[in-house]
């Protein structure tokens, strides 16, 4: 039987970041603007670099690493926010990325606009996230508060609102990015079902967190990046056990 391809692949992925420049204002300056450009090029601060990877179908893979390892670097890539400086990346399927949760969003705008408005920006029918509106409000608790503006609502409202509309459909590929500590942990615990359910319909997961409890008892495998460099890629307690090893690599915060 012949194995599905994966839903995401990267092929040497490496990401620099831009150096900051003025530009050529000459001819001779420009020759010297490539001069200098060819001479700097391996010596640019790369957020990613050389990263192979492979996630199946309907698997939930976690990213881990200290901030400034490249976490949301990978998944912006993923969801093609950024396109990588060397490498190729492949991916067989939608995307909805989950990166910041309420930016965006309009404070004097209801909460069902909201719910219309997050489901316009992914592709979704405004006329059925309308009729969808109630029941995704009442799975995110704030059922009173549909139809007042989002001003009134916490930071913790916003988040919870705007995770339960964009996770209401079943997506092909979920990316989601430092978002499993929204709301208490009635809700976090919901947000983890709602995520295993997607994955068993066949949703990809990618989820970047230092929430190393929750992925470890959720996801398939974990991905460790370290100052950008993939450092290992297996199930979460070896992954765990070798960060342990590696005097603490990788911490639970």
């Amino acid at each position: 039987m012949t194995e599905s391809p994966a839903a995401i692949s990267l092929e040497g992925v490496s990401l620099a970041y831009p150096t900051s420049s003025s530009g050529p204002a000459t001819i001779k300056q420009y020759a010297a603007h490539l001069s200098a450009r060819r001479r700097r090029s391996d010596e640019r601060p790369w957020a990613l670099s050389g990263v192979n990877l492979s996630i199946r179908r309907g698997e939930i893979v976690g990213v881990v690493g200290h901030n400034g390892s490249g976490k949301s670097t990978l998944l912006r890539i993923i969801a093609g926010v950024l396109a990588p400086t060397r490498g190729r990346v492949t991916v067989r399927g939608r995307t909805t990325p989950i990166l910041n949760l309420g930016t965006g969003v309009h404070e004097d705008a209801t909460g069902r606009e909201t719910i219309i408005f997050f489901g316009a920006l992914l592709g979704r029918d405004p006329r059925l996230m309308a009729q969808r509106a109630p029941e995704i409000a009442e799975w995110a608790g704030l059922s009173n508060y549909l139809d007042r503006p989002v001003r009134s609502y916490s930071s913790g409202m916003v988040a919870r609102l705007c995770f339960a509309a964009v996770t209401d459909a079943t997506e092909e590929i979920l990316l989601i990015d430092e978002v499993l500590g929204v709301g208490d942990s009635a809700f976090q615990k919901q947000s983890l079902n709602r995520i295993h359910e997607r994955a068993g319909a066949g949703t990809t997961v990618v989820i970047a967190s230092h929430d190393l409890v929750a992925l470890d008892a959720h996801a398939d495998r974990l991905v460790w990046l370290e100052g950008g460099s993939l450092m290992m890629v297996d199930t979460p307690a070896k992954v765990l056990r070798a960060g342990v090893k590696a005097e603490a690599t990788i911490q639970i915060p």
